[in-house]
């Protein structure tokens, strides 16, 4: 059941559709929006995420356990963020992590809290943990800058993004200090839900709404949980690689597919960035097919209209498909000329054997 947030109350709110449906899309003035958050003068309610908890003194142990990420002595205030996998390697649920030393909170897209939750308290067995939904009691509260004045023992996660984490390795030939993601932070406060008004109102801040956050998120490559992945999805092909998964950690479910891919073979999808033609005034739509010489070669998974680049858009496409090539984006009658930008590179993986390389080695 979606939830409405108080702050669709707020002059101007119009409420957002699909996974962001229950918060505002935008307040009246979409790009005003947009720029003052980026300069982080702006927050954005994001009461549509959920919220679970995992309290008990072998918590991270187990966590760790299940999961992509090392998170076995992650400190308090620490943030990471990680998956858990089928046996195929393939992401069945994302989480945003940290732990506050006695209790590790996961920040998830609404609608994963619930089984997400299930799941784990499944694999519980005889360890002293407990797991709970608590998205009723707790929302989450984005922001481009840290806000101190929400007081320093907030639960705050910071997007590890695009940093190449200990044990990760990145998939793109960008350098990190080239890659777009250095130019947005970007923060997620767990607060009360009940307060959550009361909150925006002690950071003195503008509300922008989830168009904003959208369009800097995909000017920074950044794939979403639900928008870039579907039901095949593997790290690799989204170049998760650099912050979700540590490639020497102890065993998990999906570790196998994951050492193959990397070290033998490639991702048989990658993800790109798309600089859309801005002639016309309308955008895709999410799932719009890719055309490259007459044949669909993947789908768009995210746009938005940037403030200063105008129409951006990421798309999961074919490996096969050359990097250099002008593409074409369908949506019913409508076409958009695209010219792609490569985010995870075609080569990708197959790590053994490679003499030389762009791709950034494990840290």
């Amino acid at each position: 059941m979606t939830r409405q947030s108080p702050l669709l109350s707020h002059p101007g709110a119009v409420d957002g559709g699909g996974a962001d449906a229950g918060v505002a899309s935008h307040y009246g003035d979409p790009f005003r929006e947009q720029r003052l958050l980026a300069d982080g003068q702006a927050v954005v309610d994001l009461s549509q995420r959920g919220v679970v908890t995992v309290s008990g003194p072998d918590r991270l142990s187990w966590l760790n356990t299940l999961s992509s990420q090392l998170l076995l002595g992650l400190q308090p205030g620490r943030s990471s963020e990680t998956l858990l996998l089928t046996m195929q390697g393939r992401i069945e649920y994302w989480a945003h992590v940290v732990d506050d030393g006695a209790t590790t909170w996961l920040i998830t897209e609404g609608g994963e809290a619930g089984p997400l939750t299930e799941w784990l308290d499944r694999m519980r067995f005889m360890l002293q943990v407990e797991v709970a939904d608590v998205t009723h009691q707790w929302t989450v509260l984005g922001s481009t800058r840290m806000l101190p004045e929400l007081g320093e023992d907030a639960v705050v996660w910071e997007d590890p993004w695009p940093t190449v984490a200990p044990g990760g390795y990145a998939y793109s030939d960008v350098t990190d200090a080239e890659h777009p993601g250095r130019e947005r932070s970007w923060f997620e406060y767990v607060v009360p839900r009940a307060k959550l008004e009361e909150v925006v109102a002690s950071t003195g801040l503008a509300l922008a709404g989830s168009l904003a956050a959208e369009a800097l998120r995909i000017a920074a490559w950044r794939p979403r949980a639900g928008f870039e992945t579907d039901e095949k999805t593997i790290p690799h092909e989204l170049d998760l690689m650099r912050t979700a998964v540590h490639l020497s950690k102890g065993c998990y479910k999906g570790q196998e597919t994951i050492a193959r891919v990397h070290n033998l073979g490639h991702p048989p999808r990658r993800l790109a960035f798309l600089d859309l033609d801005g002639s016309q005034h309308t955008l895709p739509a999410a799932g719009s097919a890719v055309i490259s010489d007459g044949r669909t070669v993947g789908r768009v998974s995210s746009v938005a209209h940037h403030h200063e680049m105008g129409p951006i858009a990421l798309a999961v496409l074919k490996r096969s498909v050359d990097a250099t090539a002008d593409l074409l984006v369908q949506d019913g009658e409508e076409s958009y000329a695209a010219a792609q930008e490569v985010i995870v590179a075609p080569d990708a993986g197959q790590v053994v054997g490679r003499a030389t390389g762009f791709l950034r080695k494990p840290r």
